[in-house]
């Protein structure tokens, strides 16, 4: 009987109702259907709520479609499967479900206790472009909800699944232009779905921010200068995401890679079955073995995969776009690790640097950090990739269980403290915070998260190395 209530009750929520709390069960009505999540220490979530169908199919190598409605209320009390891959263990990378290809789902975490409309903070994970998902639990959103947020997170499909081309699929042409970059036409569904439903969640569709770090933070640049992703975010946090250019691969290159996966699967690419066949491969046999630890091996024969490309139309030139104000021009935050990969003057660290100066300069807001710390129990110097997420998410426990440290607690309370200002505001700074100045070409100053545990405001110490050993890029068009 009690069942038959709640169901009956979700059944007549209006559209746009919020969240309805009903004890340790919260329903929300989304615009597909009615969701039932769970409460744990002040924050209601929901998980496995798909945004898109199954991209399964005849859907594999298809922009994502709309959702079936559904009837009743759907549980939303668990992860669904991230995208389909071969695991790869890491801090860029975990997981925390078993892949498949049915994947595109969201997450959505919310204080039980917030009034009004709350901004809202969207998570881009990376992997690249290969692996990860929303799943660990590295990566949950409860103790930045705690701080007065929505937060939510989805899948994006990476590997094979996210990034082909084949000339049939081009002639076919099924989603108006659309080809290719399938895992940024999710992240853009995603962003549709966040705009349709954050209120019912409690959120403020008009305040929201996307964070995303190493591939994650690469598709924050894409996004940002996404003609199909406009007016979707209002804010952008890009962590260790590179310097804003463009993979220099075309249309008529991914499909010549196309062309040689079909023939690795003995698959005729020209053949009037060729799709059709491979749309017929299981999702072990599309992946093949693909991941971040395969990326970095020598391999024979031509190469069978790549990550996103310049399409024109979802995935634009950055460089171009940037010099040129074509990008959505909202307040960013940017940075990388201190020894990130490639070193002080590599892709992360001086890209980060770059970045910052080129939005400076078309007078966009911007914040450039450096993440230094390392937490206590690692035990060697050097702030490596990805180690600054569970800093910012404040899930520094989560990562380090019992050997967290009480100075790696307060280091995650003043970082994540700044993201959630940073997306109540559109500025990172705020009352206890210690202060952290705009960038200018001029004052060059970052916020440096040192591996003493402070937040220290100061000129970038690497500023002329990194300057004498990396090009400026292009000046504003006039």
């Amino acid at each position: 009987m009690r069942m038959m209530l709640t169901v009956a009750m979700a059944a007549i929520l209006p559209l746009s109702a919020p969240v309805i709390a009903q004890g340790p069960a919260p329903i929300a009505q989304t615009d597909r259907g009615a969701v039932r999540g769970g409460v744990e220490d002040g924050v209601a979530s929901w998980k496995g709520i798909p945004f898109a169908a199954p991209p399964v199919g005849a859907l594999r190598w298809r922009a994502p479609q709309p959702v079936t409605a559904w009837t009743g209320v759907r549980d939303a009390t668990a992860y669904a499967p991230d995208c389909m891959q071969v695991p790869f263990p890491s801090d860029a990378a975990p997981l925390g479900t078993r892949p498949a290809e049915d994947c595109l789902y969201a997450n959505v975490w919310k204080p039980v206790a917030a009034k009004g409309k709350l901004p809202v903070v969207v998570w881009i994970y990376g992997g690249g472009f290969v692996n990860g998902g929303a799943s660990p639990p590295t990566y949950s959103g409860a103790e930045l909800a705690k701080q007065g947020v929505v937060f939510i997170s989805f899948n994006y499909r990476v590997g094979r699944f996210g990034t082909f081309a084949l000339p049939q699929l081009t002639k076919a042409n099924a989603d108006g232009g659309r080809l290719g970059n399938y895992g940024i036409m999710d992240q853009i569904a995603a962003l549709q779905w966040v705009r349709r439903n954050a209120a019912a969640f409690g959120g403020d569709p008009a305040n929201v921010t996307i964070i995303g770090e190493s591939a994650g933070g690469m598709s924050v640049h894409m996004l940002n200068t996404s003609p199909l992703a406009k007016g979707l975010f209002h804010k952008a946090f890009i962590m260790s995401g590179g310097n804003g250019q463009s993979d220099k691969r075309t249309l008529a290159d991914v499909e010549a890679i196309g062309a040689d996966f079909a023939r690795s699967k003995h698959i005729d690419p020209a053949g009037p079955d060729a799709l059709e066949r491979l749309r017929a491969l299981s999702a072990e046999e599309v992946t093949d073995g693909l991941n971040m630890m395969a990326l970095f091996r020598p391999q024979a024969g031509p190469p069978t995969n790549t990550g996103p490309f310049v399409d024109g139309k979802v995935v634009v030139d950055m460089g171009a776009a940037y010099a040129d104000d074509r990008f959505a021009r909202v307040p960013v935050i940017v940075g990388a690790t201190s020894a990130d990969m490639g070193g002080k003057t590599g892709f992360m660290i001086a890209g980060a640097r770059q970045v910052a100066g080129v939005l400076a300069d078309r007078r966009v807001p911007v914040w450039h950090y450096r993440f230094s710390y390392v937490a206590d129990s690692v035990g060697q110097p050097g702030a490596q990739h990805a180690t600054d997420i569970p800093f910012f998410f404040d899930t520094v426990r989560v990562k380090y269980g019992d050997k967290t440290t009480e100075r790696d607690r307060a280091m995650g309370q003043v970082m994540s403290a700044y993201v959630v200002r940073f997306a109540k505001t559109g500025n990172p700074n705020g009352p206890g915070l210690p202060s952290w100045p705009g960038y200018t070409r001029s004052g060059d100053p970052l916020v440096d998260f040192t591996a003493q545990g402070r937040a220290v405001a100061r000129p970038d110490p690497w500023g002329a190395e990194i300057d004498a050993a990396t090009p400026r890029p292009a000046s504003p068009s006039q």
